[in-house]
């Protein structure tokens, strides 16, 4: 029903996220419903499964679809691919260009019985035993590269087909910092600005009582700079000693726990709070450099209610 809304309401297109299972289904039960929108992952973990059950799945929605698929990848952190999924991490970038690699190798080649195998430095595979699949509906499916800092952002511009900004970015941070790392993957891979999608993701709580807005933020905040990971990304903003309290707090509990620890100007910074004009003013430098927005509710700690009613903010401001 959301998705058919959605695309009824004009937007471009739809993500299904990946926290914990895989997006694949809810994006299968949209297309289904829906004729036009776009339908991507935003985004699938692409080190948590094989390359090979990936790039089947991608090939399968694509089909379903009817060529509207978008496969948007990210590296997640050490502790969720490690630990949560028991699947190597490894150095993320060099990681998730090889998975690009052989995600691309199988659209182009799994239904020709060319292939044989794949000798990489996190995936030795052998195809010599493959049944060809059917013919995939396009062997170029686009891939969207997710990065939260430089390096993934600048290999994004230099193998994606689009990159994708995590939405805990700080307007400040998509604006003054992400140009030079785009740039500098654009160069190394003999690019044009124009040769990717760049796609930047906010957390949007638009509400005229902006004190709520913030309080509704907290969590989502909470949720990201309690992960040791995340410490540099919070430092760089003036936030470190905030993130390791955080760090501390989510391992004697949840992250919910400790939402109260964010301060006001924590939660402002990351989530773009505030009545109507406001949030539209804040967020209007972002045109200056991104192709398009997904503006999503700080959808952690939230109730369902209170998620659909930001959403619907959303969805009045920008889609109608």
């Amino acid at each position: 029903m959301q998705a058919k809304l959605q695309e009824q309401a004009g937007v471009e297109g739809l993500f299904a996220p990946q926290v914990y299972g895989p997006p694949f289904v809810p994006l299968a039960a949209a297309a289904l419903v829906t004729s036009r929108v776009k339908l991507a992952s935003g985004i699938a973990l692409a080190f948590a499964r094989s390359p090979f059950e990936t790039a089947m799945a991608a090939l399968d929605l694509d089909r379903i679809s009817g060529g509207r698929f978008v496969l948007g990848l990210g590296t997640s952190v050490r502790s969720w691919s490690e630990g949560f999924f028991g699947m190597p991490y490894g150095r993320p970038v060099e990681h998730m260009r090889e998975v690009v690699e052989i995600i691309r190798m199988l659209f182009r080649e799994a239904h020709t019985g060319r292939l044989t195998d794949y000798q990489g430095e996190y995936h030795r595979l052998d195809f010599r035993d493959l049944q060809p699949p059917a013919p995939p509906l396009r062997s170029d499916i686009p891939i969207w590269i997710a990065a939260l800092r430089g390096p993934l952002l600048s290999l994004g511009a230099e193998i994606g087909d689009g990159v994708i900004g995590h939405p805990i970015w700080s307007i400040d941070w998509l604006t003054r910092k992400i140009p030079a790392s785009l740039e500098k993957g654009l160069q190394r891979g003999g690019r044009q600005r124009q040769d990717i999608e760049f796609n930047a993701w906010l957390w949007v709580a638009i509400n005229q009582d902006r004190a709520q807005a913030v309080e509704d933020g907290r969590a989502t905040v909470a949720f990201y700079a309690g992960i040791p990971q995340y410490e540099e990304y919070f430092a760089a903003h003036g936030f470190r000693e905030e993130a390791r309290r955080l760090q501390e707090g989510v391992t004697h509990g949840d992250y919910l726990g400790v939402a109260n620890l964010v301060p006001d100007a924590m939660a402002e910074t990351f989530v773009v709070c505030g009545p109507v004009d406001e949030v539209r003013r804040r967020i209007e430098p972002a045109w200056e450099v991104a192709d398009s927005l997904t503006l999503v509710p700080p959808a952690y700690g939230l109730s369902l209610d209170k998620l659909m009613s930001y959403a619907g903010a959303i969805a009045a401001t920008f889609y109608g």
